[in-house]
């Protein structure tokens, strides 16, 4: 086997994007007609009566745009409304039923709906009088025609009339979204009209407390206080999910007395934060295990509240003894455990609230567990309250959450449940003894698009149940809840002894997950995620010996993060090789841009150079080139672009597919290989900065020889700092830098 090779020293070089980009662009599938423009200025009409008539408690209009596919960024409003400003004003994004068109979201000023409605009459005028078959995609695009235009006779611009009926293109109608009415106790989110949300319920006439707002924009409401807010303004509401939330069921077998285990005192174990249920301190390893109990002591709490967190504590501490076909390797891990819900009902909203305050409080630890789950589904337009807040976290903080997949608590309930929806956590599904899905198990997707659960991972079964210790003594069980665990186990290892980022750590992971495998089908994505985690460590840090395999970290600062330094060995001025690489970032996200949820977009790109000096990206990604790609064969779909290269996702996993009969790749003047990191921001462009991301590469000879004596030797010559991740080697510096030095 091949040690993983990490590669330092040579920095990634920071590029801006040269140029604005092009002018107004008209969707090709539409011809945009006066008799259009007219319908929409009409509908924007009847908009403006009804928020003049409408006694809403803050200033400003909402007003949805339902468009007729679904749209990049740059295919937005940015003619009507606020101009090139109007992205600023988008405080929702959903998809239609059958999720195939956007429809947005806008907080404006009555006055932008007076500018939009003279706009789209001027524009009419113009096609009225030189369009009135209307204007195609070709037509707008001739130069010729359109200079032929008299502007000067009529009260608007070529440049505007352009970016109007361009606009137009895109949109099928206008709407006041109204919520459906939402009868019990509910976590409610808001649109962001500006106004503090105290005030926002006064003028309603609710009186709602400091305490039951987690943000500007999330309340907790009761029933009473929901159908005030129904009653008076529905189009407030963005989201709206019952909070009482029920702990996923798992299945206990077995249990019976336990014998006297001895366990060593811990050391210099690394430690692993466990958010979960009650906590025993009388069972055999609680000298592991630094307990907090977080529930009101004015709750009455039973043996049964602490079983779960008993069991999933016992499987981080010494899960490899209790489950010997499970020995991963990684030894023992200490825990501190974080007590916040009792029984199987519990506040997520409450949770939610002590877990801000628990890592704010607990900086010390990387690793978090929580395997606490919703029995509700998950909603495909927006993420969950409780999943947000861990991607907030995980965005301002070096820390990575491991999820529970949740299972389903009836055979009606088939998606996961929050906050397994979390897109930045590493959420967990469990799979029997031989890799196949549990009954029991719930799928994805998050948002209809983003790949949750992330991997799969033994959770116990008929086949085979997972012994965890309780405080009655050893039981046998099966779930999410037990398969989560063991992943975090793996993160804390690579993380906290290996001494990797969490960005590296995850990708490993994934990576090892994923292989050289086939692309999977939306189903197994949905059920597996990236596929099963292997059990050993070492088949994680390690590889076979027709590869070589190196991970590389850095952060991206402007939009072209890029490095041209990778010295793969060459044979007959060709290269043997097939490759793939995996990239992790964790970038900042917005529950209020409902399914555009992540406000930045890091593509990868890695390949041969060509002799123009441009990356031959692996999978042939034409996306973010520095030039215009305009033609049709180059032009690539919004739909399409997340489909085939992920658009959004914060996992990347480009590969070449292994074949029978694999020819090497030609090279080039240039004989080193390229990454490239584009990045794109969806609202803030400051988003972006600061993002610091992982990638995991992997090239197989495709003739079995053992090229990575020769890969270390070029990279070293090329000035990299090549680091083999020798496990041995790791853990003498990891005992070495937490040795306590008695000074005479």
């Amino acid at each position: 086997m091949n040690n993983v090779l990490e590669l330092k020293g040579k920095r990634f070089v920071q590029a801006s994007k040269s140029g604005n980009g092009g002018g107004a662009a008209m969707n090709s599938k539409e011809v945009v007609s006066s008799d259009q423009l007219l319908r929409l200025k009409s509908k924007l009409g009847q908009i403006k009566e009804f928020w003049k008539l409408e006694k809403r408690p803050f200033q400003g209009i909402l007003i949805s745009v339902y468009y007729n596919k679904i749209v990049a960024k740059s295919n937005r409003i940015s003619g009507l409304f606020r101009g090139k400003d109007s992205n600023f004003a988008i405080v929702g994004a959903k998809f239609n039923e059958e999720k195939s068109k956007h429809i947005i979201t806008y907080f404006l000023d009555l006055k932008d709906l007076d500018q939009s409605i003279d706009l789209l009459s001027e524009a009419s005028e113009v096609l009225k009088s030189g369009f009135r078959d209307g204007i195609s995609k070709s037509i707008f695009e001739d130069k010729k025609i359109i200079d032929k235009v008299p502007f000067k006779q009529f009260s608007i611009s070529k440049s505007v009339f352009k970016q109007v009926v361009a606009d137009v293109s895109y949109i099928n109608d206008f709407e006041v979204e109204m919520a459906t009415p939402q009868l019990k106790q509910s976590i409610v989110t808001l649109y962001n009209t500006g106004t503090d949300t105290k005030t926002i319920f006064k003028n309603i006439g609710i009186d709602i407390l400091t305490s039951r707002i987690l943000d500007n924009q999330t309340v907790f409401l009761d029933e009473n206080q929901l159908k005030l807010l129904f009653e008076k303004a529905p189009y407030l509401v963005s989201m709206a999910t019952v909070d009482l939330a029920e702990l996923s069921p798992e299945d206990f077998i077995q249990e019976y007395r336990q014998g006297m285990l001895y366990i060593p005192s811990p050391s210099i174990e690394p430690i692993i934060g466990v958010i979960d249920t009650l906590f025993d301190k009388r069972v055999y390893f609680s000298e592991w295990v630094e307990y907090y109990d977080m529930v009101d002591d004015n709750l009455p709490k039973s043996t049964n509240d602490y079983r779960h967190g008993t069991a999933v504590s016992s499987l981080i501490v010494d899960g490899a003894r209790l489950n010997p076909w499970l020995d991963d390797g990684c030894g023992r891990f200490k825990v501190r455990h974080f007590g916040v819900a009792a029984g199987s009902k519990f506040s997520s909203f409450t949770i939610t609230k002590q877990i801000k305050n628990i890592i704010a409080n607990n900086k010390d630890i990387k690793v978090w567990n929580i395997s606490l789950g919703s029995n509700q589904e998950v909603n495909d337009n927006f993420i969950s309250a409780e999943a947000a807040v861990l991607d907030q976290i995980q965005y301002e903080n070096d820390v990575i959450f491991v999820v529970a997949g949740t299972n389903k608590p009836s055979d009606d309930i088939v998606k996961i449940g929050s906050p397994a929806d979390s897109i930045n956590s590493m959420v967990v599904n469990a799979v029997t003894r031989r890799g196949l899905s549990t009954k029991y198990a719930r799928k994805g997707l998050a948002l209809s698009f983003f790949a949750k659960p992330d991997i799969s991972y033994y959770g116990g079964s008929e086949e085979q149940y997972i012994q965890v210790c309780e405080p009655l003594g050893a039981a046998n069980v099966a779930g999410t809840s037990f398969a989560s665990p063991w992943i975090a186990r793996k993160l804390s290892y690579l993380i906290d002894i290996l001494g990797l980022s969490r960005e590296v750590a995850k990708a490993m992971i994934i990576d090892a997950a994923r292989d050289w495998n086939e692309k999977p089908t939306p189903e197994e994505v949905a059920l597996y995620g990236h596929g099963v985690v292997p059990i050993k460590i070492d088949d994680i840090v390690q590889t076979k010996e027709d590869e070589i395999k190196f991970l590389v970290s850095d952060i991206s600062e402007k939009w072209n993060t890029y490095n041209y330094h990778f010295p793969i060995p060459i044979k007959d001025d060709k290269y043997p090789y097939i490759a793939r690489a995996t990239m992790c970032y964790f970038p900042i996200c917005d529950r209020a841009q409902g399914v555009d949820y992540t406000n930045t977009e890091l593509n990868l790109h890695f390949g041969r150079i060509s002799n123009q000096g441009k990356v031959k990206d692996i999978t042939g990604d034409k996306q973010n080139q520095e030039e215009a790609l305009n033609t049709e064969k180059n032009y690539l779909l919004e739909g399409e672009a997340r489909d085939r290269f992920r658009k959004w996702d914060n996992v990347k996993y480009v590969a070449e597919r292994p074949k029978d009969r694999m020819m090497p790749k030609k090279s080039y003047n240039n004989k080193n290989w390229g990454m490239e990191i584009k990045t794109n921001n969806r609202l803030d462009p400051k988003d972006g900065m600061g993002i610091r991301f992982g990638v995991i590469v992997t090239l197989k000879e495709i003739n079995g020889i053992n090229r990575i004596d020769e890969f270390i030797k070029s990279c070293t010559l090329n000035g990299w700092l090549v680091n083999v991740i020798d496990v041995e080697n790791r853990i003498d510096i990891h005992k070495k830098v937490n040795e306590d030095i008695e000074f005479k």
